[in-house]
């Protein structure tokens, strides 16, 4: 069974992509009447709120006719921002040997949040290689519940 996320990803991209921005990841946070949908978009000027506001009056328009989530929630529409999450492959091979944190589903010997440069990136194995304080872990993508670039001022 299809993730929520990934069928609103396919409702979604080319309304996103047909307005001229880069559909750059959603994340569904389940929280009953709380539930939050966000969507985050790119181009490369950046994303400003206007932006964001077009975006969130077409995708609303959207939902309202498909209605992909039955339950209340609150759209967002956001630009990934400087500490920029991770959602697909393509963005670890674009951000190849920068700094991220993550967390996983579930504990590799005992551990779920790492910290650590990508030192590679394997389309074939879809996993990535991290290099931390402790030394190198290789992670499969599908495991990573959450990732996100770490931004060094």
């Amino acid at each position: 069974m299809a993730k929520i996320t990934d069928k609103i990803e396919e409702l979604i991209k080319p309304v996103i992509e047909g307005m001229d921005y880069e559909l750059v990841g959603i994340e569904y946070i389940s929280s009953g009447k709380h539930s939050i949908l966000r969507v985050y978009i790119d181009t490369e000027k950046g994303i400003g709120v206007d932006d964001c506001e077009a975006v969130s009056r077409q995708l609303s328009s959207l939902f309202d006719v498909e209605d992909p989530i039955t339950m209340p929630y609150n759209l967002e529409v956001s630009s990934p921002g400087i500490e920029r999450p991770l959602f697909h492959i393509g963005h670890y091979q674009r951000f190849l040997g920068n700094d991220i944190s993550l967390r996983l589903l579930r504990p590799i010997n005992g551990q779920r949040k790492f910290k650590g440069a990508i030192g590679s990136v394997s389309e074939k194995n879809n996993s990535i290689e991290l290099m931390t304080e402790l030394g190198s872990v290789d992670l499969d993508i599908d495991l990573i519940e959450k990732a996100n670039l770490i931004a060094h001022f």
